[in-house]
């Protein structure tokens, strides 16, 4: 029996972020983002920043833990930073487009790296030789036919503006991220049509941990308040600068249950949609805060600085299709539970009806059907999953064959979750799976949990030949996208 036809228009395709590839950390004028002092780690060990005290001491910061006074980020010369190499694509772009070509991408999902074009971030003019970069890596995309989709910000804000400007807390970085979108838009005119905004903008308050001080959400919230402004700001221009560009949000989701039919573990798990999910989508996609902002504000004593200004372009500046990645679904329950598992910074019950990844990540393609189902029924936008994959261990047989039937299956059944949806009535315009290459993972720093079709000989310190080669899901998305999604054996 055949598998579902995916529209002739699909864009399949594959995602990366700058910071997670490109390497080149400090060449060609780049300047340096939080990424460039952040150690690697392990799923059980968390990846340290580092920074320089007052005193000339080390220290070493977890995520979200803040930088103390007097002291300021640093490279240590004892400590790897896996970023600063990537997977080196800065220097092997076109070899890497040539594959993802003979996959038969459609589309490329990457991002550009602020500090690449605005070393400082809050310079008048931009860096040329990185926007000389991009372009060549677009016209590159342009001669295989495969369409960018960029990130204009994949959590790469300049380090500079973190530690002279305290990051998103200022709204001055409103008018500094504007003015690199506005340079995107311009330079790339012609080049790029589909764009996001912020990667996962709502991470900022769903991975807060185990964090309750008030001051916490307080910066929190109004870190996400001076986003969306500058989201908002940045459609308006994007769309004077080219009408035909399309430009979207981007939202980590991820599917919540309640864990019991307990009625305060039904509203709790409306509250966590609420919360992670639907409070970043519906200011985004409608243009205005939802009701129950003000309930979660009261909730942490939040008080936002809004302008009447700000309000008449989140109005404006309303996205023209939602984006989203998708891995995992979790349970959420008011009742003390003792089986835990984690995964992409987050915790929670075990769901004993699902598999779980080395990682801690449930395998739930049905969680994808639920969520594509319940957004376009939200919006009624064109939705896109620009993140969807399975990090794990890889073994290059003596032959050089890597046989990772582990991605296929993954893949498998979450595009049957996909097809599924469009059947149902979703309209659903592409998929990117994440990452197309190895890359090194945001939350762990690893290079050993695999995601691509495409291996890399690198390890997690540095050491290999950073040689390409096909791994067995490369052929296979291969067949996959070239019978547009009704071949899948």
């Amino acid at each position: 029996m055949s598998e579902y036809r995916f529209p002739d228009s699909f864009l399949w395709g594959g995602a990366t972020a700058a910071n997670q590839v490109e390497g080149a950390w400090n060449e060609d004028g780049r300047g340096p983002a939080k990424t460039d002092v952040t150690t690697g780690g392990t799923r059980y060990e968390k990846r340290k920043i580092t920074a320089i005290d007052k005193d000339g001491n080390k220290l070493f910061l977890v995520r979200g833990e803040k930088l103390p006074e007097g002291a300021h980020y640093a490279v240590l010369e004892d400590q790897y930073y896996p970023n600063h190499l990537g997977v080196d694509e800065y220097h092997r772009y076109e070899e890497d487009i040539a594959l993802y070509a003979e996959m038969g991408f459609k589309v490329y999902r990457m991002s550009i790296s602020w500090s690449r074009l605005f070393p400082r971030g809050d310079e008048e003019t931009p860096n040329p030789l990185g926007v000389e970069h991009y372009r060549k890596v677009f016209q590159c995309l342009k001669e295989h036919d495969i369409e960018p989709l960029v990130t204009i910000w994949h959590f790469d804000t300049p380090l500079y503006l973190e530690e002279h400007y305290g990051g998103w807390t200022n709204r001055k970085l409103v008018d500094f991220y504007v003015r690199f979108a506005k340079t995107c838009f311009e330079e790339y005119k012609g080049l790029v049509r589909y764009w996001l905004t912020f990667n996962e903008i709502n991470n900022t308050i769903m991975f807060m941990g185990v964090a309750n001080e008030d001051l916490d959400y307080q910066e929190a919230y109004q870190s996400l308040h001076y986003q969306f402004v500058a989201s908002a700001r940045a459609v308006q221009i994007g769309h004077a600068v080219d009408p035909e560009n399309k430009i979207g949000c981007m939202i980590c989701g991820i599917t919540n249950y309640p864990m019991t039919c307990d009625p305060k573990d039904i509203l709790a798990n409306r509250h966590t949609w609420e919360k992670n999910i639907f409070y970043c989508g519906d200011v985004q996609c409608k243009g205005e805060y939802p009701t129950y902002a003000k309930r979660l504000w009261q909730e942490r004593n939040v008080k936002l600085d809004i302008t009447a200004e700000d309000l008449e372009d989140l109005k404006k500046g309303t996205v023209d299709m939602y984006t989203f990645s998708y891995y995992m679904s979790t349970l959420v329950t008011t009742h003390e539970v003792t089986d835990l598992v984690s995964g992409n910074f987050s915790s929670g019950a075990r769901n004993e009806y699902l598999n779980y990844s080395d990682w801690g990540w449930a395998y739930d393609p049905d969680g994808l059907t639920y969520y594509l189902e319940v957004m376009y029924d939200r919006y009624h936008l064109p939705l896109m999953i620009v993140e969807n994959g399975v990090g794990g261990y890889d073994t290059v047989e003596a032959d050089g064959s890597i046989h990772d039937q582990y991605h296929i299956d993954y893949y498998r059944e979450h595009i049957r979750a996909m097809a599924k949806a469009m059947q149902d009535g979703v309209d659903l315009i592409g998929y990117t799976t994440w990452g197309c290459i190895d890359v090194v993972s945001a939350g762990t720093g690893e290079i050993r949990k695999r995601y691509g079709f495409i291996y890399v000989d690198v390890d997690d310190q540095g050491n290999g030949t950073l040689d390409r080669s096909r791994k067995d899901s490369f052929y296979w998305y291969k067949k996959v996208i070239a019978s547009n999604g009704t071949d899948l054996a």
